[in-house]
C-alpha cells in the first residue's frame, strides 16, 4: 500500500512540475494581435536566423562598397538574437585578431534593446527599437552607450524585411565630432 501511495504522490509531483510552467506563460497564450509590440518585433528578427551575404556601401560615394558576411543565430534559449558581421573572405578565425562587430538582441521588460560590441568605437552602444506599423522594418534608436566615446559610436540601426530571403540593414555611426556616417548593407540568404 505504501507503495502505490509513494508512485502515487511521485505521479502527481510529476504531473504537475509539467503543468506549472505552462500555466504561469501568459505572453505565450496571446495572439500576435495582443502581444507587445517589443515581443512582436523580437519574434520578427528572429526570422532572420541564418547565413546571409550581400553589399555594405559606406558613405555618400556608391563606388565605396565592400562584400560582407552576415550571420544571425537565435541563443539562450531563444532569449537573445546574435548578429555578427565580418568582410567575405575572412576566415572565421577569431586568433587572426581581427575584430568585427557583434550584436545581441533581446527583450528587457517591455522594451526591444540591442547591445552593439563595436569594433570601431571600441565600446558598446544600447538601443532601444521599435516596429514599424507595417511590421516591415524595426528601428534602433539611441539609448546610451559604455567604454567611452573617444572613436564615436553606434547610434541608430534599421533593419527592413524585404522577404523571406532578403532584408537590408542601415547602421549610423556618429563621429567623435557629433557628424553622422552611414552605412547600407543590402543581404541575400546563402543558408
Amino acid at each position: 500500500m505504501k507503495t502505490i501511495s509513494f508512485l502515487t504522490c511521485a505521479l502527481v509531483l510529476c504531473v504537475s512540475t509539467i503543468a506549472l510552467p505552462q500555466s504561469h506563460k501568459p505572453d505565450a497564450q496571446k495572439p500576435d494581435a495582443q502581444q507587445p509590440s517589443a515581443q512582436l518585433a523580437f519574434a520578427r528578427l528572429k526570422t532572420l536566423a541564418g547565413t546571409w551575404k550581400g553589399q555594405a556601401a559606406m558613405g555618400p560615394d556608391p563606388g565605396m562598397s565592400a562584400p560582407v558576411r552576415v550571420s544571425l543565430r537565435v541563443t539562450s534559449g531563444g532569449d537573445a538574437l546574435l548578429h555578427e558581421m565580418v568582410p567575405e573572405g575572412r576566415s572565421d578565425d577569431p586568433s587572426n585578431g581581427a575584430d568585427d562587430p557583434v550584436t545581441i538582441f533581446y527583450i528587457d521588460g517591455d522594451r526591444l534593446l540591442l547591445t552593439h560590441y563595436c569594433d570601431s568605437g571600441k565600446n558598446r552602444p544600447r538601443m532601444a527599437g521599435k516596429l514599424s506599423p507595417d511590421g516591415k522594418g524595426v528601428t534602433f534608436d539611441f539609448l546610451d552607450v559604455s567604454g567611452g566615446t573617444m572613436y564615436g559610436h553606434m547610434h541608430q540601426a534599421v533593419f527592413t524585411f524585404i522577404d523571406a530571403d532578403h532584408h537590408t540593414e542601415d547602421w549610423t555611426y556618429m563621429s567623435p565630432e557629433d557628424k553622422p556616417g552611414h552605412a547600407h548593407i543590402d543581404l541575400v540568404r546563402a543558408k
